[in-house]
């Protein structure tokens, strides 16, 4: 099951540049964290949802690939997706391009697990959940 692409476009900011003068590598960690949390919230999904069913997101890996730097003033675009979805884990996929000429500039994965909120241990992620993603890849495939 491969979700729905959920992308958006953000400005380079002057504080996420580095010594070397370009973004620095932790700036994509936590850029792709936000992407996955804005799509959840997209999707009907995010933090306080499953909070309220006793549930979160917790991530066992991260994979990030650098293929080329970015630059305070770029504009950059988002992409993400769930690759797949199973009992208590998900595999998300990340792309990152400058806008103005489309070249990529980083790509990457994370493995989310879904745990109970209060005893941390994986908890099966709710059809609810699967569903809502899977909804989106319906509608994004006609």
């Amino acid at each position: 099951m491969k979700s729905s692409i959920y992308t958006y476009d953000f400005i380079v900011k002057k504080d996420v540049i580095d010594l070397n003068g370009h973004v620095g590598n932790v700036t994509y960690l936590q850029w792709m964290i936000e992407a996955a949390t804005s799509h959840s919230n997209a999707a009907g999904w995010g933090f306080e949802a499953c909070k309220d069913i006793g549930g979160a997101w917790v991530a066992k890996s991260h994979h990030i690939e650098y293929l080329h730097p970015a630059f305070e003033n770029d504009t950059l675009q988002m992409e993400t997706w769930l690759e797949e979805i199973g009992k208590i884990k998900a595999l998300r996929s990340y792309r990152l391009r400058r806008k103005e000429d489309g070249l990529m500039l980083c790509k990457g994965e994370t493995e989310w697990v879904f745990v109970n909120a209060e005893s941390m241990r994986p908890m099966r992620i709710p059809a609810s959940i699967a569903e809502a993603f899977r909804k989106a890849e319906e509608v994004r495939s006609r």
